[in-house]
């Protein structure tokens, strides 16, 4: 994985004043250090200039970015942030072709795809990518991301300049382009967040290429073109193709994204899905003579201060141990404190350039600067739930009919601390509701469905092109803040499109939630393991972590300049304080309660602070 950023206008010559250009490419990818740290690369031509920051994955001694290639009298340049799971299927076609390749990068692959298939070769690759490409004899820019946005690019246009990069904060690295932030970017913050709508960066101008979209920019201007979307077809498999479908889908995702010239580690936390990649990796380990390294989070005295509830009913430390009973592994327990928990969520803020999953970003953040002491590139079990129907609003009358975002519908636990005017100018319901429809407009349907048949499909859309999403960009941003690779093998285009349209009564069997996939892989886990009751990701019951938030947000609300205090009612935040907080109640997801709406509150305020 790595950082990619660039800048295009074909008014401007860059060549001319070079050391400036030069300056500013280089800046721009030293914001993005922290994503790939091992080299870094710099390209400038006369209306483009490219940059990157390169995390060693593949062909470590000469992968180094920009890949430059000249075919006849013009050049083809690529900057890229991924992984090619495919790259061996695609080889020999291009060496038949007469490309001599003098690497064995996927980057390589790319860019000689491009130029032998042509402006529309994505649907070739499987993998997780952001990339940019210059196409100098076309004399245009196009920058690719992958089909579920697994990696990120950002742009903004501006005075005629494209302006580009793997993070927000590498945009503010160009002349020109400062934060601001408007009424629509507190909509988002209040009425989305922590998700985002799809293609919107938060802040003014600020926009991103969509999962499943390439953009192109050329004398004629910028253009964004869809090369990907979930489709209906009609399932004709049985029970038992489908189960074996899954199996072998599962197993080959796994084993693909094994590939890397470093060792390959996984997160396992116990519950079914990273249980299953584990499997399959250390399976595929053994066979070749090594054993694969394991980490599992956790929070400090969580033994002490767990409480069972219908989210997590039960602790995953000792369905981690049956793992480790069954297979050789090479297993690591991290835990974290209250305090630095706390303390993340400003550094969480830094990582994405905007508030987030609170201390879910903040933990996983943490967790993974760990991870990386040890390894580069770690699987993780991330999208299961998503694709094979694993939340409760995919079975749940009350949740599954409601007339919105089923992980997020109630308006006004978002606002509970918020005053009656900024409530107002807000009009948060309008604005959801549009953003609801809007993506519902787009989800694929069939004359011939049924009502409940044609909502399973609405909620499985919704859940891929947005809680999905959010989970994918939180996992990027808190994974390569410490230069570490995380891979999703659930994630693979191929499961998702095969499984989207698998019947609900195939993936919901005898009332047990993605009993498809317990199915599939029911070889690779003890039974106790197999059948146990989804658990999400942990959080900490330390009820010393509540404290700290409730000090350090009473610092922010009895400070007159604080930056929330703008739109923050006092005495509706202190008597939130006062109350009991209520775990069992989320705000987003099935995570984020009354601590954590704080600890979302203390992330907007140090995110004012820096950005305004």
């Amino acid at each position: 994985m790595c950082g990619i950023a660039g800048f295009c206008n074909y008014k401007i010559d860059y060549v001319n004043n070079r050391e400036l250009w030069l300056n500013t490419i280089i800046d721009m990818r030293k914001s993005l250090a922290h994503r790939g740290n091992d080299d870094s690369g710099e390209y400038l031509a006369n209306h483009v200039g490219l940059g990157h920051a390169r995390l060693s994955i593949r062909d470590l001694l000469n992968g180094k970015q920009p890949i430059i290639r000249v075919i006849g009298d013009s050049e083809y340049v690529i900057v890229y942030n991924g992984e090619i799971y495919n790259t061996e299927e695609l080889v020999p076609e291009l060496k038949n072709a007469g490309f001599i390749f003098e690497t064995t990068t996927d980057t390589e692959v790319i860019l000689y795809a491009y130029i032998h298939h042509g402006i529309d070769f994505v649907n070739r690759l499987n993998g997780i990518f952001a990339f940019a490409i210059w196409d100098e004899a076309a004399e245009r820019l196009v920058l690719y991301r992958d089909r579920l946005g697994v990696k990120p690019l950002f742009y903004a246009i501006k005075d005629d300049t494209l302006v580009f990069g793997s993070e927000i904060k590498a945009l503010f690295g160009f002349p020109g382009i400062k934060p601001g932030i408007d009424m629509n970017s507190y909509r988002e913050i209040f009425g989305i967040g922590p998700a985002r709508t799809s293609g919107n960066g938060v802040f003014r101008g600020i926009n991103e290429v969509k999962p499943g979209y390439y953009a192109v920019f050329d004398r004629d201007g910028f253009k964004s073109i869809r090369y990907w979307d979930i489709e209906l077809k009609i399932h004709r498999d049985s029970y038992q193709e489908t189960v074996e479908k899954v199996s072998f889908l599962v197993r080959d995702a796994v084993r693909r994204q094994m590939v890397s010239d470093v060792p390959v580690c996984s997160f396992l936390s116990g519950g079914i899905d990273s249980s299953i990649v584990t499997a399959v990796a250390s399976d595929f380990l053994d066979e070749r003579g090594a054993r694969l390294n394991t980490f599992s989070f956790d929070f400090k005295d969580n033994s002490l201060y767990f409480r069972s509830n219908a989210f997590q009913p039960e602790r995953d430390r000792p369905f981690v141990d049956i793992m480790l009973e069954n297979y050789s592994l090479n297993h690591t327990y991290l835990e974290c404190d209250e305090s630095m928990l706390a303390d993340l969520l400003y550094t969480a803020v830094d990582a994405k350039d905007l508030p987030g999953m609170a201390d879910i970003d903040a933990s996983l953040l943490y967790f993974c600067s760990l991870v990386k002491r040890s390894n580069k590139v770690a699987l993780t079990g991330e999208c299961a739930d998503e694709i094979f129907g694993g939340y409760p609003w995919f079975y749940r009358e009350d949740l599954f009919w409601s007339d919105g975002f089923p992980w997020s519908n109630d308006v006004k636990a978002r606002t509970l601390l918020l005053s009656d005017d900024f409530i107002k100018e807000l009009d948060l319901k309008d604005y959801i509701h549009a953003r609801y429809t809007e993506s519902l407009s787009e989800a694929p349907c069939m004359e011939s469905e049924s009502l409940i048949e044609r909502r399973r499909k609405d909620i499985a859309y919704l859940n891929i092109k947005w809680f999905m999403q959010t989970l994918l960009d939180r996992m990027d941003r808190a994974s390569m803040y410490s230069g570490l690779e995380a891979r999703v093998p659930f994630a693979d285009h191929r499961i998702v499109e095969y499984v989207f349209n698998v019947p609900w009564e195939m993936k919901y069997r005898e009332g047990i939630e993605k009993s498809l996939l317990r199915e599939a892989c029911r070889d690779l886990l003890p039974e106790r393991l197999l059948l146990r009751k989804k658990s999400p990701y942990p959080k900490t019951y330390n009820p010393n972590y509540e404290h700290l938030l409730a000090q350090r947000f009473s610092d922010i609300i009895n400070n007159p300049n604080s930056p929330i205090m703008s739109f923050t009612d006092r005495e509706k935040a202190l008597a939130f304080m006062k109350a009991p907080a209520e775990y069992g109640k989320p705000w987003f997801g099935q995570l984020m309660a009354a601590p954590q709406l704080m600890a979302y509150m203390i992330q907007v305020n140090y995110w004012l602070e820096k950005y305004l």
